[in-house]
């Protein structure tokens, strides 16, 4: 007769250690971290840190699963078509960690719930879709003022984006600056505050693939797949202590169809002079 597996958490992620001490070890299983959007970056953060053995998780996400999202969304397959993103990533995170503990919304964050979705969060882990941004203003205002980091790591081309917002750093609107802003100035200013560098321009294949209008665009698994890597380990860094993390207004991109790593430091966001200019060439693209 055949027995359950039995789960032990030190069996479990014994392959961390030597990377991170026992004691870490133990911290990251203590600590929390919330997670807005499930999709194609926010599942792939989600599973990367439920291995590295973090034991808590916030997780938000009001979407289901249809067929064009298989290119690039963890949790997207024949068998959850139709079913709610926030509902199977919570059960793959059971499926790694049966001791994980899971606050789950299923409407996503709103005004009403966001104190209970940021309780006792250690770290903050943007994955919201690129349009929302009034939703993504709301979480980081709320991480700002309640001192919780956060950050964004965006699937860029074939690479990654990340801006971290450190707790008494600058702010992700004193960075931005979209408040007051009509709707295609907003993403404007998102895509050039995420994207200093541009390291992404060149090779897009098919520009008819980016309609602004229709608030579509394309993707790729492995951008989702480096953003998942790159958000890992600085989630591990922030909660660990281990090392320096540049914070806004530094912003890091890699990418890995061109191999190239940039480093970018804009004072002032983009009030800096030289975002100013990448925003005039922005700006005609997305009214195109």
């Amino acid at each position: 007769m055949e027995t359950s597996p039995v789960f032990d958490y030190d069996r479990a992620f014994s392959r961390n250690i030597g990377w991170v001490t026992r004691e870490e070890q133990q911290k990251l299983r203590g600590a929390r971290v919330a997670i807005a959007g499930l999709g194609g970056v926010g599942g792939a953060h989600l599973l990367t840190l439920a291995r590295l053995g973090v034991g808590a998780f916030s997780i938000a996400d009001f979407d289901q699963f249809e067929v064009h999202n298989f290119n690039r969304q963890v949790g997207a397959m024949m068998s959850t078509v139709g079913r709610p993103k926030a509902e199977v990533l919570h059960q793959q995170v059971l499926e790694i960690n049966p001791q994980a503990k899971i606050l789950r919304l299923d409407a996503g964050v709103v005004a009403a719930n966001l104190d209970e979705f940021l309780r006792d969060v250690d770290v903050y882990v943007d994955s919201l879709d690129f349009f929302a941004i009034e939703a993504r203003r709301m979480l980081f205002a709320a991480c700002y003022e309640r001192g919780i980091p956060a950050l964004t790591a965006a699937p860029l081309g074939m690479g990654v984006a990340l801006l971290y917002f450190k707790p008494g750093s600058m702010s992700f609107e004193d960075y931005f600056k979209v408040e007051g802003c009509e709707e295609n100035e907003k993403y404007a200013r998102f895509i050039a505050g995420l994207s200093p560098a541009m390291l992404q321009r060149g090779y897009l294949a098919d520009l008819e693939a980016v309609n602004f209008k229709e608030k579509r665009g394309p993707s790729t698994m492995m951008a989702c797949d480096l953003c998942a890597g790159v958000m890992g380990t600085s989630v591990l860094k922030v909660l660990l202590e281990r090392g320096p993390l540049r914070a806004a207004p530094w912003a890091m991109q890699f990418d890995a169809y061109k191999q190239k790593l940039s480093f970018t430091w804009r004072p002032f966001g983009n009030a800096n002079p030289l975002q100013k200019i990448l925003l005039a060439l922005i700006r005609p693209l997305l009214k195109g």
